[in-house]
């Protein structure tokens, strides 16, 4: 690996690092700035009890106080504190309990999205304008054009109300198949998409024209040439489906009630647990972060082409 290479990864770093520093800091300051507090809405409890309870957990302190506590416990323990909803138990237990649900969901989706997206962005390109490639575009323009909270309750509806050939409970094996369902179709449509315009692209070139020209298998043109260069712009979306899929679950899963971080995240909202909020939203961040970084230096490996500036 070059070091102009090298120079681009850890510049990558640093800028990821900041990324993050910046979302803590804007996310800490905007919900403290939230009129009211974690709880306000306990049943029969005394402001003596309520004081106390904020004591407890620091939130008696200065908001700067609160912060500076804060991004030391993240950075020398990797401690986000206790929940403040869930008494007894750590938000970093909880961030993994509902990880281990939301990762599986969220690989096997995309796993799905990138293979059917490449196959039919190929046959749509080889068969341009043809029956089967003006369906293919109609479909995925509907896709692309659908919210996944939509295309989510849609699916319910018809699958799990209306047929009841599946499960509406995201807890059980068989309910995670409609969820995934629902977080593969757009990335699906769009690598479609991509892929399509790419091939086609690829096909008009001289290096192509040339190829047959020497009698070379229409086989080894498609797969050896075409399609391998034609992947370039799909590996670049890489990071930012993945940055989708694990955005998109967070209404996903609580369509589904799947047992995810997407449900976690968005019942620590409405019951203003701060330490969940802040450690889930951490996390997605650098995971967010971390896939864009590794989508740009996919782009690298597969084409040696590209210089990193």
């Amino acid at each position: 690996m070059s070091s102009k290479t090298l120079l681009y990864i850890g510049k990558r770093i640093l800028l990821a690092i900041l990324t993050v520093w910046v979302v803590i800091t804007v996310t800490f300051f905007v919900m403290h700035a939230v009129p009211g507090g974690p709880f306000l809405g306990e049943k029969a409890l005394s402001v003596d009890a309520q004081r106390a309870l904020e004591a407890k957990y620091g939130l008696d302190k200065e908001v700067h106080e609160q912060y500076a506590t804060y991004l030391k416990d993240i950075v020398t323990k990797f401690d986000f504190g206790p929940s403040l909803k869930q008494r007894g138990r750590e938000v970093i237990d909880i961030i993994a309990d509902g990880m281990k649900t939301s990762a599986k969901l969220g690989l096997i989706a995309a796993g799905i999205a990138l293979v059917t997206g490449i196959v039919l962005g190929a046959v749509a390109a080889l068969r341009r304008n043809k029956l089967i490639d003006r369906v293919i575009m109609v479909i995925t323009t509907a896709f692309v054009s659908m919210p996944s909270f939509i295309m989510g309750s849609l699916l319910l509806l018809i699958f799990a109300v209306k047929l009841q050939w599946l499960p509406a409970n995201g807890a059980t094996a068989g309910g995670l198949i409609l969820p995934i369902i629902t977080l593969a179709l757009y990335p699906t449509a769009y690598i479609t998409r991509l892929t399509r315009s790419s091939m086609l692209d690829v096909l008009g070139q001289d290096y192509i024209r040339t190829a047959k020209a020497k009698g070379v298998s229409k086989f080894k043109i498609i797969f050896g040439h075409a399609l391998k260069n034609s992947l370039i712009p799909v590996i670049t979306y890489f990071g930012p489906m993945l940055a989708y899929i694990v955005t998109g679950s967070l209404v996903v899963e609580k369509i589904f009630a799947v047992p995810g971080i997407g449900r976690t995240f968005v019942s620590s909202i409405t019951d203003r647990d701060y330490p969940v909020i802040m450690g889930t939203t951490i996390i997605l961040a650098t995971l967010i972060v971390i896939m864009n970084l590794v989508g740009d230096i996919l782009y690298k490996v597969v084409d040696p082409r590209i210089t990193l500036e």
